[in-house]
Protein backbone atom coordinates (compact mmCIF):
# COMPACT_ATOMS: atom_id res chain seq x y z
CA UNK A 1 0.00 0.00 0.00
CA UNK A 2 1.21 3.46 -0.53
CA UNK A 3 0.44 7.08 -0.60
CA UNK A 4 -1.19 8.28 -3.74
CA UNK A 5 -1.56 11.68 -5.26
CA UNK A 6 -4.09 14.31 -4.34
CA UNK A 7 -7.58 14.00 -5.76
CA UNK A 8 -9.93 16.95 -5.40
CA UNK A 9 -7.45 18.56 -3.03
CA UNK A 10 -7.78 15.60 -0.68
CA UNK A 11 -4.82 13.43 0.25
CA UNK A 12 -5.58 10.08 -1.33
CA UNK A 13 -3.88 6.91 -0.27
CA UNK A 14 -4.20 4.04 -2.65
CA UNK A 15 -2.95 0.49 -2.83
CA UNK A 16 0.45 1.42 -4.17
CA UNK A 17 2.27 -0.87 -1.83
CA UNK A 18 1.29 -2.97 1.09
CA UNK A 19 4.94 -3.96 1.15
CA UNK A 20 5.80 -1.09 3.38
CA UNK A 21 2.67 0.32 4.91
CA UNK A 22 -0.69 -0.48 6.46
CA UNK A 23 -4.16 0.86 6.87
CA UNK A 24 -2.89 2.12 10.21
CA UNK A 25 -1.51 5.02 8.23
CA UNK A 26 -5.02 6.14 7.45
CA UNK A 27 -5.85 8.09 10.62
CA UNK A 28 -2.45 9.78 10.51
CA UNK A 29 -2.43 10.79 6.89
CA UNK A 30 -6.06 11.78 6.69
CA UNK A 31 -5.82 13.85 9.85
CA UNK A 32 -5.03 17.54 9.81
CA UNK A 33 -1.26 17.80 9.29
CA UNK A 34 0.74 19.04 12.23
CA UNK A 35 3.57 21.27 11.05
CA UNK A 36 6.63 20.82 13.20
CA UNK A 37 9.43 23.34 13.52
CA UNK A 38 12.97 22.64 12.39
CA UNK A 39 13.88 22.20 16.04
CA UNK A 40 11.99 18.90 16.13
CA UNK A 41 13.56 16.14 18.19
CA UNK A 42 14.08 12.51 17.28
CA UNK A 43 14.28 10.04 20.17
CA UNK A 44 16.24 6.89 19.34
CA UNK A 45 15.38 4.43 22.06
CA UNK A 46 14.67 0.79 22.71
CA UNK A 47 12.67 -1.06 25.34
CA UNK A 48 14.91 -0.13 28.22
CA UNK A 49 14.86 3.54 27.22
CA UNK A 50 18.47 3.62 26.09
CA UNK A 51 19.65 4.55 22.64
CA UNK A 52 20.36 1.62 20.33
CA UNK A 53 19.54 -1.05 22.92
CA UNK A 54 18.43 -4.48 21.81
CA UNK A 55 15.23 -6.19 22.84
CA UNK A 56 13.62 -9.57 22.76
CA UNK A 57 10.66 -10.09 20.47
CA UNK A 58 7.53 -8.75 22.07
CA UNK A 59 5.51 -5.58 22.36
CA UNK A 60 6.97 -2.81 20.25
CA UNK A 61 8.83 -0.30 22.39
CA UNK A 62 7.85 3.01 20.88
CA UNK A 63 6.59 4.59 24.07
CA UNK A 64 9.71 4.95 26.22
CA UNK A 65 11.54 8.25 25.94
CA UNK A 66 14.44 10.16 27.38
CA UNK A 67 15.78 13.52 26.25
CA UNK A 68 16.25 12.96 22.50
CA UNK A 69 18.89 14.39 20.18
CA UNK A 70 17.92 17.00 17.63
CA UNK A 71 17.26 15.68 14.16
CA UNK A 72 19.95 16.59 11.68
CA UNK A 73 18.16 18.63 9.00
CA UNK A 74 21.37 19.95 7.39
CA UNK A 75 20.15 22.60 5.00
CA UNK A 76 16.87 20.75 4.61
CA UNK A 77 15.87 22.90 1.68
CA UNK A 78 18.80 21.60 -0.34
CA UNK A 79 17.76 18.19 -1.58
CA UNK A 80 20.51 18.42 -4.17
CA UNK A 81 23.04 17.54 -1.48
CA UNK A 82 21.93 13.95 -2.01
CA UNK A 83 20.10 13.84 -5.32
CA UNK A 84 20.93 15.12 -8.78
CA UNK A 85 19.51 14.51 -12.24
CA UNK A 86 16.12 13.69 -10.70
CA UNK A 87 13.55 12.62 -13.26
CA UNK A 88 10.26 10.78 -13.53
CA UNK A 89 11.07 7.18 -14.38
CA UNK A 90 7.58 5.88 -15.18
CA UNK A 91 5.72 8.21 -17.53
CA UNK A 92 3.20 5.98 -19.31
CA UNK A 93 0.84 5.03 -16.49
CA UNK A 94 -2.06 6.60 -14.63
CA UNK A 95 -0.01 6.10 -11.48
CA UNK A 96 2.90 3.95 -10.40
CA UNK A 97 4.67 2.97 -7.22
CA UNK A 98 6.92 0.60 -5.30
CA UNK A 99 9.65 -0.52 -7.68
CA UNK A 100 12.88 -2.48 -7.31
CA UNK A 101 16.02 -2.89 -9.41
CA UNK A 102 17.24 -6.22 -10.73
CA UNK A 103 20.52 -7.43 -9.26
CA UNK A 104 22.47 -6.22 -12.32
CA UNK A 105 20.66 -2.88 -12.42
CA UNK A 106 19.40 -3.44 -15.97
CA UNK A 107 15.70 -3.94 -15.14
CA UNK A 108 13.13 -2.39 -12.85
CA UNK A 109 10.00 -4.13 -11.56
CA UNK A 110 7.13 -1.99 -10.32
CA UNK A 111 3.38 -1.75 -9.90
CA UNK A 112 1.34 0.47 -12.13
CA UNK A 113 -2.25 1.31 -12.95
CA UNK A 114 -3.04 1.67 -16.63
CA UNK A 115 -6.29 2.41 -18.44
CA UNK A 116 -8.48 -0.68 -18.88
CA UNK A 117 -10.97 -2.89 -17.09
CA UNK A 118 -8.79 -3.42 -14.01
CA UNK A 119 -8.52 -0.33 -11.79
CA UNK A 120 -5.97 -1.96 -9.51
CA UNK A 121 -2.21 -2.11 -9.79
CA UNK A 122 -0.54 -4.80 -11.88
CA UNK A 123 3.15 -5.70 -12.03
CA UNK A 124 5.42 -4.58 -14.87
CA UNK A 125 9.11 -5.00 -15.72
CA UNK A 126 10.97 -2.24 -17.57
CA UNK A 127 14.26 -2.55 -19.41
CA UNK A 128 16.16 0.51 -18.17
CA UNK A 129 18.19 0.71 -21.37
CA UNK A 130 15.50 0.37 -24.03
CA UNK A 131 12.44 1.39 -22.02
CA UNK A 132 10.57 -1.73 -23.13
CA UNK A 133 7.92 -2.60 -20.54
CA UNK A 134 6.00 -5.86 -20.09
CA UNK A 135 3.27 -6.90 -17.69
CA UNK A 136 4.27 -10.01 -15.71
CA UNK A 137 1.24 -10.38 -13.40
CA UNK A 138 -1.98 -12.12 -14.52
CA UNK A 139 -3.93 -8.88 -15.04
CA UNK A 140 -6.76 -9.93 -12.73
CA UNK A 141 -7.38 -8.81 -9.15
CA UNK A 142 -5.00 -6.90 -6.91
CA UNK A 143 -1.22 -7.19 -7.07
CA UNK A 144 1.59 -5.73 -5.00
CA UNK A 145 5.11 -6.29 -3.67
CA UNK A 146 7.14 -7.55 -6.61
CA UNK A 147 10.76 -8.62 -7.03
CA UNK A 148 13.10 -9.91 -9.73
CA UNK A 149 15.02 -13.05 -8.80
CA UNK A 150 18.83 -12.62 -8.91
CA UNK A 151 19.04 -15.16 -11.75
CA UNK A 152 16.78 -12.82 -13.81
CA UNK A 153 14.78 -15.81 -15.05
CA UNK A 154 11.77 -15.32 -12.77
CA UNK A 155 9.83 -12.77 -10.76
CA UNK A 156 7.82 -12.76 -7.55
CA UNK A 157 4.70 -10.80 -6.59
CA UNK A 158 1.60 -10.99 -4.42
CA UNK A 159 -1.77 -11.29 -6.08
CA UNK A 160 -5.46 -12.03 -5.51
CA UNK A 161 -6.07 -13.26 -9.07
CA UNK A 162 -7.30 -16.64 -7.79
CA UNK A 163 -10.07 -14.94 -5.80
CA UNK A 164 -13.35 -16.14 -7.41
CA UNK A 165 -14.75 -12.64 -6.95
CA UNK A 166 -11.74 -10.78 -8.37
CA UNK A 167 -13.49 -9.53 -11.51
CA UNK A 168 -16.60 -8.50 -9.58
CA UNK A 169 -14.42 -6.47 -7.21
CA UNK A 170 -12.79 -4.76 -10.19
CA UNK A 171 -16.17 -3.78 -11.58
CA UNK A 172 -17.29 -2.51 -8.18
CA UNK A 173 -14.18 -0.34 -7.81
CA UNK A 174 -14.68 1.16 -11.26
CA UNK A 175 -18.30 1.97 -10.40
CA UNK A 176 -17.30 3.67 -7.14
CA UNK A 177 -14.64 5.77 -8.84
CA UNK A 178 -17.03 6.81 -11.60
CA UNK A 179 -19.56 7.90 -8.97
CA UNK A 180 -17.11 10.50 -7.66
CA UNK A 181 -17.64 9.43 -4.06
CA UNK A 182 -14.75 10.40 -1.78
CA UNK A 183 -13.62 7.60 0.50
CA UNK A 184 -11.21 7.57 3.42
CA UNK A 185 -8.30 5.27 2.80
CA UNK A 186 -8.45 1.73 4.13
CA UNK A 187 -6.11 -0.99 2.94
CA UNK A 188 -7.85 -4.32 2.64
CA UNK A 189 -5.69 -7.16 3.92
CA UNK A 190 -7.42 -9.47 1.50
CA UNK A 191 -7.05 -13.07 2.64
CA UNK A 192 -6.82 -14.08 -1.03
CA UNK A 193 -3.39 -12.47 -1.30
CA UNK A 194 -0.76 -15.14 -1.99
CA UNK A 195 2.88 -14.89 -3.04
CA UNK A 196 3.50 -16.17 -6.57
CA UNK A 197 6.51 -16.95 -8.70
CA UNK A 198 6.38 -16.54 -12.48
CA UNK A 199 8.78 -16.77 -15.38
CA UNK A 200 10.42 -13.52 -16.45
CA UNK A 201 7.76 -13.13 -19.15
CA UNK A 202 4.91 -13.71 -16.69
CA UNK A 203 4.26 -17.31 -17.67
CA UNK A 204 4.11 -20.43 -15.48
CA UNK A 205 2.64 -18.72 -12.41
CA UNK A 206 3.15 -20.81 -9.24
CA UNK A 207 1.61 -20.21 -5.80
CA UNK A 208 4.44 -20.26 -3.22
CA UNK A 209 2.44 -19.71 -0.03
CA UNK A 210 -0.99 -21.27 -0.52
CA UNK A 211 -2.05 -20.48 3.03
CA UNK A 212 -5.18 -18.98 4.54
CA UNK A 213 -4.65 -15.29 5.33
CA UNK A 214 -2.80 -12.37 3.82
CA UNK A 215 0.62 -13.32 2.41
CA UNK A 216 2.51 -10.44 0.79
CA UNK A 217 5.42 -8.01 1.14
CA UNK A 218 7.95 -10.52 -0.15
CA UNK A 219 11.60 -9.88 -1.00
CA UNK A 220 14.42 -12.18 -2.13
CA UNK A 221 17.75 -12.55 -0.40
CA UNK A 222 20.65 -11.32 -2.53
CA UNK A 223 21.62 -14.89 -3.40
CA UNK A 224 18.01 -15.75 -4.28
CA UNK A 225 17.76 -18.67 -1.87
CA UNK A 226 15.34 -17.14 0.65
CA UNK A 227 12.19 -15.02 0.74
CA UNK A 228 11.11 -12.71 3.56
CA UNK A 229 7.41 -11.89 3.80
CA UNK A 230 4.61 -10.68 6.05
CA UNK A 231 1.51 -12.66 6.94
CA UNK A 232 -1.41 -12.75 9.36
CA UNK A 233 -1.87 -16.48 8.79
CA UNK A 234 -1.74 -17.15 12.53
CA UNK A 235 -5.17 -15.57 12.92
CA UNK A 236 -6.54 -18.09 10.41
CA UNK A 237 -4.75 -21.14 11.81
CA UNK A 238 -6.25 -21.27 15.30
CA UNK A 239 -9.36 -20.34 17.23
CA UNK A 240 -9.11 -16.76 18.46
CA UNK A 241 -10.27 -15.66 21.88
CA UNK A 242 -13.17 -13.20 22.00
CA UNK A 243 -10.75 -10.35 22.64
CA UNK A 244 -8.51 -11.44 19.77
CA UNK A 245 -11.48 -11.77 17.45
CA UNK A 246 -12.52 -8.21 18.23
CA UNK A 247 -9.00 -7.04 17.43
CA UNK A 248 -8.99 -9.02 14.21
CA UNK A 249 -12.39 -7.69 13.14
CA UNK A 250 -11.23 -4.15 13.80
CA UNK A 251 -7.86 -4.50 12.06
CA UNK A 252 -6.54 -7.82 10.78
CA UNK A 253 -3.04 -6.36 10.47
CA UNK A 254 -2.77 -6.64 14.26
CA UNK A 255 -1.76 -10.27 13.69
CA UNK A 256 0.81 -9.52 10.98
CA UNK A 257 4.25 -11.02 11.60
CA UNK A 258 7.38 -11.68 9.57
CA UNK A 259 8.32 -15.03 8.07
CA UNK A 260 11.20 -16.47 6.07
CA UNK A 261 11.03 -19.37 3.63
CA UNK A 262 13.09 -21.02 0.92
CA UNK A 263 12.65 -19.52 -2.53
CA UNK A 264 10.45 -22.46 -3.59
CA UNK A 265 8.02 -21.81 -0.73
CA UNK A 266 9.24 -24.58 1.55
CA UNK A 267 10.73 -24.49 5.06
CA UNK A 268 8.59 -21.60 6.36
CA UNK A 269 9.73 -20.13 9.70
CA UNK A 270 8.15 -17.34 11.75
CA UNK A 271 10.56 -14.60 12.81
CA UNK A 272 8.45 -12.20 14.89
CA UNK A 273 5.64 -12.76 17.39
CA UNK A 274 4.65 -9.23 18.36
CA UNK A 275 1.19 -7.70 18.70
CA UNK A 276 0.74 -5.10 15.99
CA UNK A 277 1.80 -5.01 12.36
CA UNK A 278 5.32 -6.18 11.49
CA UNK A 279 5.85 -5.74 7.76
CA UNK A 280 7.95 -4.60 4.82
CA UNK A 281 11.04 -6.77 5.47
CA UNK A 282 14.24 -6.57 3.44
CA UNK A 283 17.58 -8.38 3.68
CA UNK A 284 20.81 -6.53 4.38
CA UNK A 285 23.36 -6.61 1.53
CA UNK A 286 25.23 -9.52 3.16
CA UNK A 287 21.98 -11.41 3.93
CA UNK A 288 22.78 -11.48 7.66
CA UNK A 289 20.18 -8.94 8.82
CA UNK A 290 16.57 -7.94 8.23
CA UNK A 291 15.23 -4.39 8.32
CA UNK A 292 11.50 -3.77 8.70
CA UNK A 293 8.93 -1.47 10.22
CA UNK A 294 6.90 -2.32 13.30
CA UNK A 295 3.63 -0.67 14.17
CA UNK A 296 2.64 -0.23 17.79
CA UNK A 297 -0.26 -2.49 18.85
CA UNK A 298 -2.65 0.46 18.60
CA UNK A 299 -1.55 1.07 15.01
CA UNK A 300 -0.89 4.78 15.52
CA UNK A 301 2.87 4.82 15.03
CA UNK A 302 5.58 2.76 13.37
CA UNK A 303 9.34 2.52 13.87
CA UNK A 304 12.30 1.05 12.01
CA UNK A 305 13.80 -2.15 13.41
CA UNK A 306 16.57 -4.59 12.47
CA UNK A 307 17.25 -8.19 13.49
CA UNK A 308 19.32 -11.21 12.55
CA UNK A 309 17.76 -13.45 9.90
CA UNK A 310 16.84 -16.03 12.54
CA UNK A 311 14.71 -13.43 14.36
CA UNK A 312 17.18 -12.79 17.17
CA UNK A 313 18.93 -9.57 18.20
CA UNK A 314 15.98 -7.29 17.44
CA UNK A 315 16.99 -3.64 17.58
CA UNK A 316 14.86 -0.50 17.36
CA UNK A 317 16.51 2.31 15.36
CA UNK A 318 13.88 5.06 15.47
CA UNK A 319 11.39 6.16 18.08
CA UNK A 320 9.64 9.29 16.91
CA UNK A 321 6.08 8.19 17.74
CA UNK A 322 4.99 9.03 14.20
CA UNK A 323 5.12 6.72 11.16
CA UNK A 324 8.60 5.65 10.03
CA UNK A 325 8.40 2.99 7.33
CA UNK A 326 9.72 1.75 3.99
CA UNK A 327 13.30 1.07 5.17
CA UNK A 328 15.92 -0.08 2.68
CA UNK A 329 19.65 -0.76 3.06
CA UNK A 330 22.24 1.08 1.02
CA UNK A 331 24.37 -1.55 -0.80
CA UNK A 332 27.36 -0.49 1.32
CA UNK A 333 25.48 -1.79 4.35
CA UNK A 334 26.39 1.36 6.30
CA UNK A 335 23.04 3.12 6.45
CA UNK A 336 19.32 2.74 5.83
CA UNK A 337 16.96 5.05 3.98
CA UNK A 338 13.29 5.29 4.96
CA UNK A 339 10.24 7.55 4.90
CA UNK A 340 8.71 9.36 7.87
CA UNK A 341 5.97 11.89 8.53
CA UNK A 342 7.94 13.36 11.42
CA UNK A 343 7.50 16.85 9.97
CA UNK A 344 3.70 16.61 9.73
CA UNK A 345 1.07 13.90 9.44
CA UNK A 346 0.61 14.19 5.66
CA UNK A 347 4.21 15.23 4.93
CA UNK A 348 6.27 12.12 4.29
CA UNK A 349 9.94 12.84 3.58
CA UNK A 350 12.96 10.57 3.12
CA UNK A 351 15.60 10.21 5.84
CA UNK A 352 18.81 8.20 6.30
CA UNK A 353 20.07 6.65 9.51
CA UNK A 354 23.14 4.57 10.32
CA UNK A 355 22.51 0.85 10.77
CA UNK A 356 23.14 0.95 14.51
CA UNK A 357 20.86 3.92 15.15
CA UNK A 358 23.60 5.66 17.09
CA UNK A 359 23.93 8.84 15.02
CA UNK A 360 21.34 11.50 14.33
CA UNK A 361 19.13 10.74 11.29
CA UNK A 362 19.48 13.08 8.32
CA UNK A 363 16.68 14.45 6.19
CA UNK A 364 17.05 13.80 2.45
CA UNK A 365 14.07 15.26 0.56
CA UNK A 366 12.50 18.70 0.74
CA UNK A 367 10.56 19.08 -2.53
CA UNK A 368 6.82 19.58 -2.09
CA UNK A 369 4.94 16.29 -2.28
CA UNK A 370 4.93 12.92 -0.55
CA UNK A 371 8.17 10.92 -0.84
CA UNK A 372 8.02 7.22 0.08
CA UNK A 373 9.27 3.71 -0.74
CA UNK A 374 12.93 4.53 -1.51
CA UNK A 375 15.23 1.88 -3.03
CA UNK A 376 18.86 1.98 -4.13
CA UNK A 377 20.30 0.57 -7.33
CA UNK A 378 22.63 -2.41 -6.77
CA UNK A 379 25.75 -0.24 -7.08
CA UNK A 380 24.30 2.42 -4.78
CA UNK A 381 24.64 5.17 -7.36
CA UNK A 382 20.91 5.77 -7.93
CA UNK A 383 17.81 6.14 -5.81
CA UNK A 384 14.27 5.38 -7.00
CA UNK A 385 11.21 6.25 -4.97
CA UNK A 386 7.48 6.91 -5.22
CA UNK A 387 6.39 10.52 -5.00
CA UNK A 388 3.52 12.91 -5.61
CA UNK A 389 5.83 15.74 -6.75
CA UNK A 390 4.21 15.43 -10.18
CA UNK A 391 2.33 18.34 -11.83
CA UNK A 392 -1.07 16.75 -11.19
CA UNK A 393 -0.17 15.32 -7.78
CA UNK A 394 -0.52 11.66 -8.76
CA UNK A 395 1.99 9.12 -7.54
CA UNK A 396 4.77 8.25 -9.98
CA UNK A 397 8.17 6.64 -9.57
CA UNK A 398 11.11 9.02 -9.83
CA UNK A 399 14.83 8.32 -9.96
CA UNK A 400 17.92 10.38 -9.24
CA UNK A 401 21.69 10.05 -8.91
CA UNK A 402 22.68 9.43 -5.28
CA UNK A 403 25.59 11.10 -3.45
CA UNK A 404 26.88 8.30 -1.23
CA UNK A 405 29.87 10.27 0.00
CA UNK A 406 27.69 13.15 1.19
CA UNK A 407 25.39 10.73 3.02
CA UNK A 408 28.37 9.22 4.85
CA UNK A 409 29.64 12.68 5.73
CA UNK A 410 26.34 13.95 7.15
CA UNK A 411 25.79 10.73 9.09
CA UNK A 412 29.27 11.00 10.60
CA UNK A 413 30.39 7.76 8.94
CA UNK A 414 33.17 9.13 6.72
Amino acid sequence: MSIEGATNDTIWINNMSTHRNSKSLSPLVMAVGITLTLGVHWPILAQDGTAGATSADGVAAATSYSEPPEINLYEAEREDQFLSNTRQLITDSLRSGEGYFSVDGSQFIFQSEVAGDNPFYQIYVRDLTTGATNRVSPGIGLTTCSWIHPTLDRVMFSSTHEDPDARAKQAEEISIRESGVDRPYGWDYDHHYEIYQADADGGNVVNLTNSAGYDAEGSYSNDGSKILFASNREAYSRTLSQAEQRLFDDDSSYFMDLFIMDADGSNVKQLTHSPGYDGGPFFSPDNSKVVWRRFNPDGNSAEIWTMDIDGSNQRQLTSDAMVAWGPYYHPSGRYIIYSSNLLGHANFELFVIDTEGTNVPVRVTSTEGTDILPVFSPDGSKLAWSTTRTPDGTSQIHMGDWNHERALELLGLD
